[in-house]
């Protein structure tokens, strides 16, 4: 029997190492066949021209849209930080202000009128400023260190791409001139026929799109689980502002340096994690080495905290003053939060679909935010814009009727003050057309977004629900803020809070790493294997055999599954997980068209699909969402004859191809969001009838909403019943009391299966609710044992993916 400190476990997997008959699959090329791809022994890496490539350079590259925009976006980096470096300075010592602001006379002998190179400071007067301010000494001396590395790295990525580019061309063979419009799909098909063609991996004959996600998305899914399990300290509750999420750039670039690729890390390169963090016997020295690792590292950010500061505010006022000086209304504008991009990203889902899927769901989540503008603000925000427009306009006629207005002192300043402030106050007041229907708007959020809590539904109409849904979906405003404020914070919730988190991040390394045959170590979230991280809550009920540590929240192994089996059509999954997407396509169809499963159309013409994919964003109308309003949508997304993603591109024209693209993807989104809503509808009756649901933390999520929409009550299928309460958005924090601290496992020493048993540890996730949406386009302005037993390691083949 083992006893465990924290309440994360090993995670034992039954999964093979090869495919039966490959076990120690050496691949064998006949001299004349041999290529400059051939024998590649890490599939992370290509060899080309003897210069390592990695898979992710390749999708960096298309979506930089070809070596020149990526070369020339690099050299614009570096200008940049040069620029502003130098620029602030030369403000700060070489300029003459007395003379600027007209306080000091200039003897002119030609001419009265006063220039602007009269308020420069001769060269020697700024170099010697310069020199006798030690805090700018200090800076330059930082920025110049920060610049060189850029520039190092910048000559490395050149080196790289460079490499890609001749990748794309001889091999992939597509021109840089091709590729900003091809797809990232076309991309991926051809690397997989390379594989067949060629034989770059000797560990296995084919490669398959979750290994090249895998590839790319390696560290992003770890972040993506350890947001899941609420492992990182982004949550705060703070005594006046209440329940907050703090998650900027700055934190989210220390929490990478600290755990995949800075000094010290706990990957030894970029695909494998470091041998002595998969033993569960020197578990508390690794914790301290990291602790100790976490506090230099905040000790650092402490220290250069100044330098940061003055680099944000530089940068942020650079880049925002002219765009709020233009438009002062943008401060108002809503974009989705750092926190929201990666609590809301499946497993395996690329940047691009990411982005793709948020930008649909723009327009309905600020529709949302603005049903709630204050009616005492709006009455004073109407009365302040119309004395300012007042005071505006007597000015602007001045002007027409004499420019010289413009030169008396302030007058400009004054002009354009008042014209923020009417721009600001309009803000506030909402358009006279909109109606108030949150709960309908939440719904079609949902479809998009896919995760919500539970306790959520019903209550939109609340601020409470607001106010947690703004942490997602945050003001622009708040945003910028957040940076400025990034440099001061970091290295306190890295000191202070990430620091006492060291035992169970190296516990949650070691146990959620498998290591994947021809891959190397990857997050075992990202595998979406139902029988090892499946939820019964969410259809995987008689299908998982995963303990509540080794689930995951929120649906998200059940709803990444679909999501990543819709993406890619072409992706032939394991049995069991073939088995589980197909009868959730038949139930979902069922229920759409009212028809036994075994009358599915068995093809669709090509003017179907495009009729369905556009008719698809008005699936949402009506007030209540029943499923066989889908009727006409033929749901299965199998049971048509897919294109292959090279044909589909391949049409008569450039445009002809992305045309077919962008149908087929728009059919893929509906599809999603109907297989998502339909899961959420299932999770819902089953949750209601689940009163000891397992949670990971905040045992009051198992406290019931009051209010149940009406399109549950509509539903045929459904009772009303109490749903319960997330545990993402806590009101309390659970007693000690609740958190138990011990716990037994069962091993079968010569089986594949281990069964672990634990009791209850909160951790926590969320639930959804459910809704069809419409297509919106908006652009958007990331304890084991004690014993020093050799660890088991989890070689899984990539096939089973």
């Amino acid at each position: 029997m083992a006893h465990f400190d924290t309440e994360y476990q090993r995670l034992e997997v039954s999964y093979s190492d090869s495919p039966p008959g490959e076990e120690n699959l050496l691949m064998h090329v006949a001299e004349g066949a041999k290529s400059q791809w051939h024998h590649i022994e890490n599939l992370d890496l290509i060899i080309i021209f003897i210069v390592v490539l990695n898979i992710s350079y390749v999708y960096n590259l298309h979506q930089k849209n070809g070596f020149t925009c990526m070369l020339l976006g690099e050299i614009f980096e570096l200008v940049q930080l040069l620029f502003v470096v130098g620029f602030t300075v030369f403000l700060a010592n070489c300029v003459d202000y007395d003379i600027l602001f007209a306080n000091k006379l200039v003897n002119h002998t030609d001419s009265s009128k006063v220039t602007l190179p009269d308020a420069f400071l001769p060269v020697n007067v700024c170099s010697a400023c310069i020199q006798d301010n030690a805090f700018v000494i200090f800076v330059l001396m930082i920025s110049g260190v920060f610049w060189l590395h850029r520039l190092v790295k910048f000559i490395y990525n050149v080196c790289c791409y460079w490499e890609i580019r001749s990748f794309y061309i001889n091999a992939l063979k597509m021109t840089m001139s091709e590729l900003p419009y091809a797809t990232w799909q076309e991309v991926q098909a051809r690397i997989v026929e390379i594989q067949k063609e060629h034989q770059i991996c000797i560990h296995k004959k084919e490669l398959t799109e979750l290994d090249i996600y895998h590839r790319i998305l390696r560290f992003k899914n770890y972040m993506v689980a350890m947001v899941n399990k609420s492992l990182l300290p982004v949550r705060f509750r703070l005594p006046v502002l209440g329940e907050c999420v703090f998650y900027t750039r700055g934190l989210k670039y220390n929490f990478e340096l600290i755990f995949f690729w800075g000094p010290g890390s706990l990957f030894e390169n970029e695909w494998s994690l470091k041998p002595e963090y998969k033993r569960g016997g020197n578990r508390l020295e690794l914790a301290d080495r990291l602790a100790s690792r976490i506090l230099w590292i905040g000790i650092a950010n402490l220290l250069l905290c100044p330098v940061i500061l003055v680099w944000q505010i530089l940068y942020a006022f650079f880049s925002y003053t002219e765009v709020i000086k233009r438009e002062p209304g943008s401060l108002g504008a809503r974009c989705w939060s750092l926190y929201g991009r990666c609590y809301l990203r499946h497993f395996n889902e690329l940047d691009h679909e990411l982005m793709s899927r948020l930008s649909k769901g723009y327009k309905a989540a600020s529709k949302y935010m603005n049903c709630f503008l204050s009616p005492l603000l709006t009455v004073v925000a109407k009365n302040v814009a119309f004395f300012a427009g007042s005071l505006l306009a007597v000015l602007i006629a001045l002007t027409i009727y004499d420019e010289d207005v413009l030169a008396v002192e302030h007058v400009l300043s004054s002009i354009t003050l008042l014209g923020v402030c009417i721009t600001v106050c309009r803000s506030f007041i909402p358009d006279k057309h909109m109606v108030f229907c949150p709960e309908q708007l939440l719904r079609v959020i949902l479809a998009h977004i896919h995760y919500m809590p539970d306790h959520w539904q019903g209550n939109a109409h609340r601020y409470e629900t607001r106010d947690q849904f703004s942490q997602l979906f945050q003001y622009k405003a708040v945003f910028i803020l957040e940076e400025l404020l990034s440099p001061v914070v970091t290295p306190i919730i890295l000191i202070f809070c990430l620091r006492r988190k060291s035992l169970e991040i190296i516990d949650f390394f070691r146990n959620f790493t498998v290591e994947v045959v021809g891959v190397g170590d990857t997050c075992s979230f990202a595998q979406m294997d139902i029988r090892q991280h499946g939820h019964p809550a969410w259809m995987s009920e008689g299908k998982t055999e995963a303990s509540i540590y080794q689930q995951a929240e929120d649906g998200k192994t059940e709803l990444s599954l679909m999501h990543f089996a819709i993406t890619n059509p072409q992706w032939q999954p394991p049995q069991e997980t073939t088995h589980f997407i197909h009868q959730l396509k038949e139930r979902v169809h069922r229920e759409a068209t009212g028809v036994p499963s075994d009358t599915h159309p068995l093809s669709l013409s090509e003017s179907e699909v495009q009729r369905q994919a556009i008719s698809g964003a008005q699936l949402h109308s009506g007030p209540k969402f029943k499923f066989h309003r889908f009727a006409e949508v033929k749901l299965d997304f199998l049971f048509f004859p897919t294109t292959d993603a090279r044909t589909v591109s391949s049409g008569s024209s450039a445009w002809e191809g992305q045309l077919t693209s962008l149908v087929l993807s728009e059919y893929a989104s509906t599809e999603m969001s109907i297989h998502a809503l339909y899961m959420h509808e299932l999770h819902k009756q089953q949750s209601r009838g689940d009163v000891s649901r397992h949670t990971w933390h905040r045992q009051e999520s198992d406290e019931s909403s009051d209010s149940i929409p009406d399109e549950v009550r509509s539903h045929p299928n459904l009772h009303s019943r109490n749903f319960p309460r997330s545990h993402t958005f806590p009101t309390t924090v659970p007693s000690p009391s609740a958190i138990p601290t011990s716990a037994s496992w069962t091993h079968h020493r010569y089986g594949k299966l281990h069964v672990l048993r634990s009791a209850r540890v909160p951790m926590g996730g969320w639930a959804e609710e459910d809704q069809a949406a419409p297509r919106q386009h908006d652009p958007l302005p990331e304890e084991g044992s004690e014993d020093e037993m050799p660890p088991h390691i989890h070689k899984v083949n990539s096939a089973f993916l």
